[in-house]
């Protein structure tokens, strides 16, 4: 969930990262990690729900919005990406 603002972070602090080419390596990153945190949250849920105390129901609820919600924003950035693309092409 914090790839694509550490990306920002990143291009504000070096002077030599632009933003797009910050933004371009940060959401395929994002992307990945919040697959993969899907995948994990995926697997918390149910060995949570294999427990017979339901010990870790919580942190797999939490896991697995975070885990959605970082999925969202790398989306949302690469829709922004594409079409601001489209837009340059279109010049």
């Amino acid at each position: 969930m914090l790839a694509i603002p550490a990306g920002i972070a990143a291009a504000q602090l070096l002077k030599g990262v632009r933003l797009l080419e910050a933004a371009a390596i940060a959401v395929p990153v994002g992307f990945v990690l919040g697959l993969t945190a899907v995948s994990a949250a995926r697997r918390a849920r149910f060995q949570a729900d294999r427990s017979v105390w339901r010990a870790g129901a919580r942190a797999a609820r939490v896991g697995r919005v975070l885990a959605w919600t970082g999925l969202y924003l790398a989306v949302t950035g690469a829709l922004a990406i594409g079409f601001y693309g489209i837009l340059r092409w279109a010049q």
